[in-house]
């Protein structure tokens, strides 16, 4: 299957799920969770104020929602046009683009800072094609952040098993490989920041739409799963979480993709 269809099927899937996806995503307790475990991590000791970033599969816009409170310029990109109008619907100061994230459009070194969450992992077996894109478009000493689901945990192996049968993903979704894109990108990118995260409170409270939480019990198990995620975080490792929280930068002598 090439890139243009396989796109084209994920396009058409969030198209499909985008109303359900928005009630789970983008509720009080996913944002808690968000918030603190993701976005808070993907920008420390990033300045924000009159940057100019791009929220890269940005869905529909919670990342994104974030970032402007932190006076950030931001673009939204997302391959489908519905999630592109949720965005702008929701955030209308700000520009969105639907546009495949391989052939984004923009010029060399535009944006301070690209930020992906649940993006890269969409993008089986491209995901360095991907990465390559977003380092031209990022300028030198700019940032790289994302979040997303790993592989070499137990989580992974549990993930690969679902994935085959559950229709809320396309069979192209799979964990990202850390260890791998830092090897390839090792003379483009410093490596800031690697965190090993994601317990209970990642998998029923940010993810409720997953494992069919309904928003009632939600309301009940998110106070307890969050207060325990920190405590849980503190002794996992890569192979018990499931996720990384990634920061990286631009080399000011790397040259466009």
């Amino acid at each position: 299957m090439d890139v243009s269809e396989w796109e084209g099927r994920q396009a058409a899937h969030y198209d499909e799920i985008g109303a359900e996806y928005e009630v789970h995503y983008s509720d009080e307790w996913s944002q808690r969770y968000r918030r603190r475990f993701i976005n808070e991590r993907l920008v420390e000791g990033i300045e924000l104020g009159g940057a100019r970033v791009l929220d890269a599969m940005c869905g529909s816009g919670q990342l994104a929602e974030f970032l402007v409170s932190k006076g950030a310029l931001v673009t939204g990109l997302d391959v489908s046009q519905d999630v592109i109008d949720r965005f702008t619907r929701k955030l209308p100061g700000s520009k969105g683009v639907a546009r495949s994230i391989f052939a984004s459009g923009f010029p060399d070194g535009h944006f301070d800072a690209v930020m992906v969450v649940g993006g890269l992992h969409h993008v089986h077996p491209a995901v360095d094609r991907a990465v390559d894109e977003l380092h031209r478009i990022i300028r030198p000493g700019g940032h790289l952040c994302f979040a997303e689901p790993h592989v070499g945990s137990l989580a992974d192996f549990a993930r690969q098993q679902w994935y085959r049968f559950d229709p809320l993903f396309e069979d192209n979704e799979a964990g990202i490989d850390v260890p791998h894109l830092r090897s390839v990108n090792a003379e483009r990118f410093d490596f800031i920041r690697t965190l090993y995260s994601g317990g209970p409170a990642y998998l029923l409270v940010y993810n409720s739409m997953v494992f069919r939480i309904p928003r009632r019990l939600k309301r009940v198990l998110s106070p307890p799963l969050l207060w325990l995620e920190g405590p849980i975080e503190r002794v996992q490792g890569r192979r018990t979480s499931c996720m990384v929280v990634c920061q990286w930068r631009k080399k000011l002598d790397s040259e466009p993709s």
